[in-house]
C-alpha cells in the first residue's frame, strides 16, 4: 500500500503543471492571504519565561549580559507574574541564587530555600501560573558542578576516578530530595537538568513514594555541552570553579546519542522532553519530535542566543522584533511544542500587536 501511494504521489508530481500556469506568489499577495495559508503559528501560549530569584527584599538587578532580564527577590515576583499573566504566557521556569553554597547544595532542598520561597509566593499570588522548577546542583554547590564531586568525604575508596569527577549515583539521591522539596512548595512541574544517568527514574520513584505521583517531570533529555550558556552562568552565578561539564552534558557533534538519551528518559517515565540549546540544534529538535511525537517537546532558546540578538539589535544591525519572531517560529517549525525563551514577554507583546 505504501509503495502504491508513493508511486501515485510521484506520478502526480510529474504531472503538475509549471509556470506560467503555476504561480506560488498568488498565495503571498496580501497579509490576509499569507496569514490564511501560514503553516506554523507562534502564540504566547507556546512560551515559557525563565525567572532568576535571589534572597533579599526590593531586589531587581538587571543582568549585564542579558538586557531586560533581572535577578528578583521573592517580594518582587507579584508584579512580574502579573505582567507575565497579562501577556497570556502560561508558565515560568525558576532558577535560584542561594544565600550560601556548599559541596552538595543544601539550600537546594531546604524548606526555606530561595526556589521554595519563590514558588510559594507565585502560587499564593497567582495559583493558575504554571511553575516549573529547575532541578540541578550547579547553582548551589561551591564548586559549581551539577553533582557531588569525587573529592574529600565523597571520594569513592579504591575506585580509580579522576579527581573532581561528578559522581552519578550519589547525585541522584540529592536530586530526588530537591524534586520532593520543590513539589512540597507547590511546583507544578519539576525539570531535572543535570544530565545524570537515571535521574528521571530516581526522581519519579521519589515523588511517587511521598504522594506526588501526579506531578509531571520535564526532563532535559538532550542537553549539549554548549558555548551558548555563558550569560546564564553569570545570571545564576553557577559557572564551574574548575574543569567543564563535558563528562555529563552531550557532545555538540552527536545526534544519535540525543535519540538514545531521549529514549532512556522516556522509558524511565519522563512526561515531557527538552532539547537545549535550540538555535544551533534545530535538526535535533526535528529528530526528537519525529521519533517521540507522543510526548510534548520543549526547546530552550538559551541565554547566549538571546544575548547575541540583543547585542546586534543594540548596534542597529538587526531588527530585534522581526528576527526574534523568526527564530522562535523556526524553533516551532522544527517540532517544538513549547519554547523556553528570555524573549517570551517581548514576543508575546509583538504577537498581540501584530
Amino acid at each position: 500500500m505504501n509503495i502504491h501511494n508513493n508511486f501515485t504521489k510521484k506520478q502526480a508530481v510529474e504531472k503538475i503543471a509549471s509556470f506560467p500556469t503555476v504561480r506560488p506568489r498568488r498565495l503571498r499577495t496580501s497579509p490576509q492571504i499569507r496569514a490564511m495559508v501560514r503553516e506554523t503559528r507562534l502564540d504566547p501560549g507556546d512560551l515559557i519565561y525563565p525567572l532568576f530569584v535571589t534572597h533579599g527584599t526590593g531586589v531587581k538587578t538587571e543582568i549585564s549580559s542579558m538586557p531586560g532580564v533581572f535577578n528578583l527577590s521573592p517580594d518582587m515576583l507579584a508584579e512580574e507574574i502579573h505582567s507575565i499573566a497579562e501577556l497570556d504566557i502560561p508558565a515560568v521556569v525558576l532558577f535560584g541564587i542561594p544565600a550560601t553554597k556548599d559541596p552538595i547544595g543544601l539550600e537546594n532542598f531546604s524548606e526555606d530555600g530561595i526556589i521554595q520561597q519563590a514558588t510559594r509566593m507565585i502560587k499564593k499570588y497567582n495559583p493558575e501560573m504554571v511553575v516549573i522548577t529547575d532541578v540541578c546542583l550547579c547553582e548551589y554547590t561551591d564548586h559549581g558542578h551539577c553533582g557531588i564531586l569525587n573529592v574529600g568525604e565523597h571520594k569513592r575508596p579504591n575506585v580509580h576516578l579522576p579527581e573532581g569527577y561528578v559522581l552519578n549515583d550519589e547525585t541522584l539521591e540529592i536530586l530526588t530530595k530537591v524534586a520532593i522539596s520543590h513539589a512540597a512548595a507547590g511546583a507544578d512541574i519539576v525539570a531535572p537538568s543535570g544530565m545524570m544517568d537515571g535521574m528521571v527514574v530516581a526522581i519519579r520513584a521519589g515523588l511517587d513514594s511521598v504522594g506526588y505521583e501526579h506531578l509531571p517531570i520535564l526532563s532535559y533529555s538532550t542537553k549539549y555541552a554548549s558555548g551558548f550558556y555563558g550569560p546564564f552562568r553569570e545570571a545564576a552565578q553557577g559557572a564551574p570553579k574548575s574543569g567543564d561539564r563535558r563528562s555529563h552534558q552531550m557532545d555538540p557533534a552527536n545526534i544519535r546519542e540525543a535519540l538514545r538519551e531521549t529514549a532512556l528518559d522516556v522509558a524511565e517515565g519522563a512526561d515531557m522532553l527538552m532539547v537545549k540549546p535550540a538555535l544551533a540544534y534545530l535538526d535535533v529538535i526535528r529528530a526528537v519530535h519525529e521519533s517521540f511525537s507522543e510526548l510534548p517537546l520543549v526547546a530552550y532558546n538559551v541565554s547566549g542566543e538571546y544575548s547575541m540578538l540583543k547585542a546586534a539589535a543594540a548596534q542597529g544591525w538587526l531588527d530585534e522584533e522581526r528576527v526574534a519572531l523568526e527564530i522562535l517560529t523556526g524553533i516551532r517549525r522544527a517540532g517544538a511544542d513549547m519554547i523556553i525563551t528570555y524573549h517570551a514577554k517581548d514576543a508575546a507583546r509583538w504577537l498581540q500587536n501584530a
